[in-house]
């Protein structure tokens, strides 16, 4: 790797971790070829081949992969299941720690893939599994029928005492049987509903993260004709006064940090430092679009304050985007989103990524609300159908009061 540029000295840990996998696997191509060959194979500047290997920008997943397909073409071998992942948590951990709108686009690709994925798994899944139900369902209506059967031969035959016995003996079985059927019939409706959760819910999130996308692009001044084009589809009708968006953090630094890269927009930032302050802010006000919560804070944490924000029927339609130090492993972010999050961000968060995010919240709540939410003690007792995520027939906007 004698014609690689040194990695820069101002590398995080992420990143640095990163860029090194990426220069072990490029010296795995055999034979060794240059920065510009392989440059030129896959249709890359030498420039930018040598800035994602120096670790001054991150690739984009696809990069990786082509890489790993190259080094395994060479070699005659296939990469193994542990080594993809650990470039993919690699590569995702470089994105989570890279300050820069370029990287917020690559991250929320990043995102929304993974999110599409899940959903064409889930949609796998449900097929398997109703196929499954069908046969089952299929097996019973035979039983039943065979039991039919053997009830009216028992009618015919009552009368031969000395074979009752085996009838008794064969309807015993049938019924064992058909039992047996039905709680397989059971336990797979269960796991189909909760397949097809699991698939709406991922439809929602990979809308959530396409209007995040949006809204990092318009940011980057990425692709301005399709960003324009989708700004006309999307268009909002004018509302009077600006949406607030609530941040909740016990540490003030935090507050610092996170009003500072929102403050910059076209909604008012509103901060507190506890759940229950956050609890008498939205008591206070109808106008708040978007909570910025903190996960982990004294008394009150994120996950209690989020379960009383969506047990109040005036509040349980702002959506909440949890900030956490704590990873966003798969039992941290099923907690969160049973709790009520629509999304996560992680610590050190970064400001581009962050402000995509509550833009395209803030978006949907003025696209979707026109006017503020009417005052808590206006509102009828029951309210419409959550506007964030999508059924599978979209409702109408709620209808505000004129």
């Amino acid at each position: 790797m004698g014609n690689l540029q040194p990695l820069s000295p101002d590398l995080n840990e992420e990143c640095r971790a990163f860029a090194e996998a990426l220069r072990s696997l490029f010296a795995g191509l055999w034979p060794a070829v240059s920065v510009r060959r392989y440059g030129s194979r896959r249709h890359l500047s030498p420039g930018a081949l040598s800035r994602y290997l120096s670790g001054q920008r991150i690739p984009s997943w696809q990069f990786v992969q082509d890489l790993l397909t190259d080094v395994g073409a060479d070699r005659g071998t296939v990469a193994t299941l542990e080594t993809v992942e650990l470039l993919r948590s690699l590569h995702a951990a470089a994105l989570r720690t890279s300050a820069s709108v370029g990287h917020a686009v690559q991250q929320l690709q990043f995102q929304l893939a993974e999110a599409d994925r899940l959903s064409r798994r889930s949609a796998a899944h449900s097929d398997v599994l109703g196929d499954a139900l069908l046969d089952k369902n299929h097996r019973i209506a035979d039983l039943e029928l065979r039991l039919n059967q053997l009830e009216s031969d028992w009618a015919r035959e009552r009368a031969r005492a000395d074979e009752i016995a085996v009838y008794v003996d064969d309807r015993e079985d049938l019924l064992l049987e058909k039992q047996d059927l039905e709680k397989e019939v059971a336990r797979l409706e269960a796991e189909l509903g909760e397949a097809l959760r699991r698939r709406l819910a991922a439809e929602a999130r990979c809308e959530l993260l396409e209007r995040q996308l949006i809204a990092a692009e318009q940011q980057a001044g990425e692709d301005p004709l399709r960003i324009e084009a989708v700004a006309a589809e999307t268009a909002v009708p004018a509302v009077t006064g600006r949406p607030r968006v609530l941040v909740v953090d016990d540490q003030p630094s935090n507050l610092v940090a996170l009003e500072a890269v929102l403050a910059a927009a076209d909604w008012d930032v509103l901060a507190v430092t506890s759940g229950p302050d956050a609890l008498k802010a939205l008591l206070q006000h109808n106008d708040i679009a978007v909570i910025v919560l903190d996960v982990q804070m004294p008394g009150m944490d994120g996950y209690a304050t989020a379960a009383q924000i969506k047990g109040r029927a005036q509040t349980r339609d702002i959506p909440i985007i949890f900030v956490t130090a704590i990873g966003s492993d798969p039992e941290n972010t099923l907690r969160g989103y049973d709790a009520g999050a629509v999304d996560f961000i992680v610590k050190p968060f970064d400001p581009w990524l962050l402000r995509a995010k509550v833009t395209a919240l803030t978006g949907m709540y003025l696209s979707y609300r026109g006017t503020p939410r009417p005052a808590p003690a206006h509102r009828p007792p029951h309210p419409t159908t959550d506007w964030l995520l999508p059924s599978t027939a979209a409702p109408a906007p709620p209808h505000q009061p004129s």
